[in-house]
């Protein structure tokens, strides 16, 4: 497979597009770009997880996966108070990430590359993640299971699936790994699923 969303195709063409999402009282401005996930609109897996996802003041986030911003700068804008990194392996969807971050004129966020946690380096209160499903099972399961080493102690890892596109077998690899896992909500397909450390 070539120029997909997951990888980091440098040579792409680009044709920059800007859409809009209303979420919570607030509209939002996406510059997106072939190569990205859901490209043409906010897609619908992601927006049902930030309708449901659970937050607490002066809690750190970490975005894995976070395409071109979506889910971790609608979280930094609606709590200011939240610090969120944001990493994806797509260097043209973390340049378009840190455009819409300025776009959206947002400040608690920071943006960098990194193939999965490879340059992590702290530990977070919440990771949070639409998932590469097109990556394979191997790389969305990665994510999932390697959350939990970069969770702090009482952390929370929280993500998206459709279940034609393997979410019970991700909540088999949770109940594995995590304290409690609970399916928060079950819509046409799409299941958001927390896991607590």
């Amino acid at each position: 497979m070539s120029n997909q969303y997951f990888e980091n195709n440098v040579n792409l063409e680009s044709n920059e597009i800007v859409i809009s999402y209303y979420f919570k009282g607030q509209t939002f401005h996406f510059i997106t770009d072939n190569g990205v996930f859901s490209k043409k609109s906010i897609d619908f897996g992601s927006s049902l997880l930030l309708q449901k996802i659970i937050l607490d003041n002066g809690d750190r986030v970490l975005d894995i996966g976070c395409g071109y911003g979506v889910i971790g700068l609608v979280i930094a804008k609606l709590n200011p108070q939240i610090l969120v990194d944001m990493v994806d392996i797509n260097e043209r969807a973390i340049r378009l990430s840190c455009k819409n971050k300025a776009l959206n004129k947002i400040e608690n966020a920071e943006i960098f590359v990194s193939n999965l946690y490879q340059n992590i380096t702290k530990k977070y209160d919440v990771i949070i993640s639409n998932p590469p499903i097109r990556a394979g099972k191997k790389i969305v399961h990665e994510i999932a299971s390697s959350a939990f080493d970069f969770l702090n102690d009482t952390g929370v890892f929280w993500c998206v699936i459709q279940k034609k596109q393997g979410a019970e077998s991700m909540m088999k690899l949770l109940t594995k790994i995590y304290q409690k896992v609970t399916i928060v909500e079950k819509d046409k397909g799409y299941w958001i699923i927390e896991a607590k450390k």
